[in-house]
């Protein structure tokens, strides 16, 4: 058996010094963080990961991409189904085509460098630290703490919200083209849909809406849950591929059952016991 790998090997900590919670570098490091997630819930870590490593990621991802679920079908921002009794032009009516697919993430072991970055004793602090939240946890989801997003080319992410609080995703490799990450910060709030808001994107209003490009090795801390958010389609012959850590702010959290098998085409028993269980009243 292959020995796990030491995080401390991937991560770039002369740059990003996670492991040194009492040094003025990490402060330093986690002031500037906290001001871009201040400004609109989306931070960027540079070369978060050594450049030396990229292709051992882009190498466990390219092993594990064929293990992913390609769930081609029409799906609207809450991975809701229709409700025939709202109107219908109402945002939870609209549907779009959804092309891109996921490796659960239980195809990511002991040997997996991706599960070394999220499991480093210091990853789950700084990143807590960084969103300066009293109550963080791992998301407790075994298909979804970690996985890796595989946009194929032609393919994207319609307009959605996340169902946990906080993502955050490594860049591992970019298509030849297109693949931008679009966002909307702060378009809902846990007590307020704001459907009026989504409407207007939905319906091509762009003053709202960021626009982001990320290098493979880059870390992006991304309030999901209050943005609406997707990726543009990939151009080319190669597909992109994204670790995703995921966090929660409630312990035990996963995904909902409808949600879950959208995305990995699967529920474990887990999912349908824990239904339900959520830190807002959000739709999902």
């Amino acid at each position: 058996m292959a020995a796990s790998p030491d995080a401390g090997n991937i991560i770039d900590l002369a740059r990003y010094p996670i492991d040194r919670p009492d040094s003025p570098a990490f402060d330093a490091c986690l002031a500037a963080i906290r001001s871009e997630l201040d400004d609109d819930g989306c931070a960027v870590l540079k070369g978060f990961v050594r450049s030396e490593c990229m292709a051992g990621l882009e190498a466990e991802a390219e092993r594990t991409a064929p293990f992913a679920h390609r769930n081609y079908n029409r799906t609207n921002a809450y991975f809701t189904q229709d409700d025939e009794s709202l109107p219908h032009d109402h945002p939870m009516r609209r549907f779009y085509e959804r092309s891109n697919a996921f490796v659960p993430a239980d195809n990511f072991g002991a040997e997996s460098m991706l599960r070394a970055i999220y499991e480093a004793p210091c990853f789950a602090p700084f990143i807590q630290a960084a969103l300066q939240e009293e109550r963080f946890f791992r998301y407790d989801d075994p298909l979804a703490d970690v996985i890796i997003n595989v946009v194929e080319p032609g393919g994207g992410f319609p307009w959605h919200f996340d169902t946990n609080n906080y993502t955050v995703t490594l860049a591992i490799r970019n298509g030849e083209d297109g693949g931008l990450f679009r966002y909307c910060p702060d378009l809902r709030t846990p007590s307020d849909e704001n459907y009026e808001g989504v409407r207007a994107v939905l319906d091509g209003d762009e003053a709202a809406v960021h626009t982001l490009s990320l290098e493979p090795g880059d870390l992006q801390i991304f309030k999901g849950r209050y943005a609406l958010h997707s990726v543009s389609p990939v151009l080319g012959n190669r597909a992109r591929y994204v670790g995703i850590f995921s966090f929660a702010e409630i312990p035990g959290m996963v995904g909902s059952v409808e949600r879950t098998r959208q995305l990995y085409g699967r529920v474990l028993p887990i999912h349908e016991e824990r239904a339900g269980l959520r830190s807002d009243a959000l739709v999902d």
